[in-house]
């Protein structure tokens, strides 16, 4: 399976050279220029890679890959000017896992994240989140143990709930987030996807609720539970 790439970078030339390069490898880039339009891209899409500049618009990169790492893995290659040893170690030290810096070699760039993707599969692939174990090659989830049977936004949703636990939910989120078209559907039907995974959920382990309901704010997956 092709690896799916996000970049955050807000100079356009720059991601030319970077998409330019990954898909002559076959891969998959999505390019975000704002930590902004990241984060609404990772709510939407699982990456097997991150590609992250530094000097951002809103957000540093270096604050955004210590807000990941609270609760995401996914391998993260900062690609940014700043070449110092310090900006190096800083980068590492909050939880990046290669650094690359500008002017770059498309091949070494290309090796770099074709590395960082496998790692990052090996590691899925030995890692259980708590009772939850999400395959993302296959677009499948068990808990605790035993696979569940998930119509496709049912996949969408638990997987966003597993990615960001304890994180609360509003249903205009979930379905700016995950709906294919937001604006004709209405926000009741994400209580019915949520009515039908709990349910889901319960046939497995009637003792547990993961699911947690907010009151006038929304749906969160409980960190005990992950």
């Amino acid at each position: 399976m092709s690896l799916k790439v996000l970049l955050v970078e807000d100079e356009i030339s720059i991601a030319d050279n970077v998409r330019m390069a990954l898909q002559q490898e076959g891969f998959a880039l999505t390019h975000a220029k704002t930590v902004t339009e990241a984060r609404l891209q990772m709510s939407r899409e699982h990456y097997s890679v991150i590609i992250l500049d530094v000097g951002l618009p809103d957000q540093t990169g270096f604050e955004f890959c210590r807000e990941l790492r609270r609760h995401d893995q996914t391998p993260i290659l900062f690609l940014t000017a700043r070449a110092s040893e310090t900006d190096k170690i800083v980068g590492f030290e909050l939880g990046g896992d290669d650094y690359l810096t500008k002017p770059f070699s498309p091949r070494e760039l290309t090796l770099r994240v074709r590395a960082l993707g496998q790692r990052g599969r090996i590691a899925a692939s030995q890692n259980r989140l708590g009772l939850f174990h999400v395959d993302h090659d296959k677009y499948r989830i068990s808990f605790d143990g035993k696979l569940l049977e998930l119509s496709r936004y049912e996949f969408k949703l638990l997987e966003l709930f597993i990615r960001r636990p304890g994180v609360v939910f509003s249903r205009h989120q979930l379905m700016q987030s995950l709906w294919d078209d937001p604006d004709m559907s209405l926000e009741r039907t994400v209580d019915a996807h949520i009515k039908s995974l709990r349910a889901k959920l319960k046939e497995v382990r009637p003792d547990l609720s993961p699911i947690q309901t907010h009151r006038g704010l929304g749906y969160s997956l409980s960190e005990s539970e992950t």
